[in-house]
């Protein structure tokens, strides 16, 4: 092997400005989208269960609006909204109603700020039911289980239904067979053709939902996810997964969660290059760094853009993350990170 005696690393990590201009990697307020929730029930923000540092607001009010507008001065334009509803039950009914809160939400934002915010809805019925679940339950000989295809003619309810309020990408995280193809004829058999999917492609039945499922009140009352959300034992499958959305229709594809499942983040993007993806950096994920940093274990701004970059180093193309401010604030502030 030819030897290089000339050669010193070193001399390219001197200075601040010179390890920025070779950096392989860069996290931009352009590749993050908020997590957003909006509860029906409530007539002023409330602090969000699990989620420290987070609020939920009124889908209706200036509150929830000046909080979008606060995210925009600061260079996020991408938005992804969970509705809360009054009133849960068997089918989710909630979730497809034109005065629903994310319905009303999106409203909301037209009418007081425009159509400049990129507006990403999730698509699925587990904050809405009382059981709990991604889709419909059906009693079989085996006992409770979630019924594929009845499930699929809810999500065309609403994805129509979030388009007509003003949806940019309707994104389906249910996981169900076909949830895509399903969602892509219904809106574009509505006139909705414009309208983009997000697809929750590889969504793994992970530990890391936890603090979402409280925020939200969506815990399974019944068994678990399992038998429609991904082994977190494998990753070749995601492949598989992905293939069918892309097939499907969808624009966008995901992973979710990001931090434990970087190695598949890194397979999608080497098999599918051209397709944008997403990564979804998890409420569990989320609130481990937070626990970690107000117990002085790590550096608050070390580890949010740490974590982040990792996730974009993996081969996101965008991340979801409740980091998002966080992250818009210490980049806008110029702080010497890396």
């Amino acid at each position: 092997m030819a030897s290089f005696p000339r050669i010193r690393p070193r001399r390219l990590r001197s200075i601040r400005y010179l390890r920025d201009l070779i950096s392989e990697t860069y996290l931009d307020t352009s590749k993050l989208i908020l997590p957003v929730f909006v509860n029906e029930s409530i007539d002023k923000p409330i602090e969000t269960p699990g989620l420290e540092g987070h609020l939920t607001y009124p889908p209706d009010s200036n509150y929830f609006v000046n909080y979008i507008n606060e995210a925009i001065n600061l260079g996020i334009h991408s938005f992804l909204i969970f509705g809360i509803p009054k009133i849960k039950n068997e089918d989710g009914i909630r979730a497809y109603a034109p005065d629903g809160p994310v319905q009303v939400a999106i409203r909301n934002i037209r009418r007081e700020i425009g159509w400049d915010p990129i507006i990403f809805t999730d698509l699925c019925i587990c904050e809405y039911t009382t059981h709990g679940h991604c889709g419909i339950p059906l009693n079989s000989k085996r006992g409770n289980i979630i019924d594929n295809d009845s499930t699929l003619k809810v999500y065309q309810k609403i994805a129509i239904s979030q388009a007509q309020a003003g949806s940019d990408f309707i994104s389906p995280s249910g996981m169900m067979d076909g949830q895509v193809k399903a969602i892509r004829e219904a809106l574009d058999e509505t006139g909705f053709s414009d309208v983009g999917i997000m697809a929750y492609s590889a969504k793994y039945a992970s530990s890391m939902y936890g603090p979402f499922r409280e925020a939200v009140d969506s815990a399974p009352r019944f068994g678990n996810r399992k038998s429609y959300q991904m082994d977190p034992r494998n990753a070749k499958e995601a492949l598989k997964e992905v293939r069918l959305d892309i097939e499907e229709g969808a624009d966008i594809i995901m992973v979710k969660p990001a931090l434990l499942y970087l190695d598949v983040i890194q397979l999608v993007k080497q098999y599918y290059p051209e397709i944008p993806l997403a990564a979804y950096n998890v409420s569990g994920e989320y609130a481990m760094i937070r626990s970690a940093v107000k117990n002085g274990l790590l550096d608050e701004v070390q580890s949010i853009i740490e974590s982040l970059i990792s996730i974009k180093r993996a081969g996101a193309d965008m991340i979801i993350t409740y980091f998002a401010l966080d992250a818009a604030k210490i980049i806008k502030s110029g702080k010497e990170i890396f």
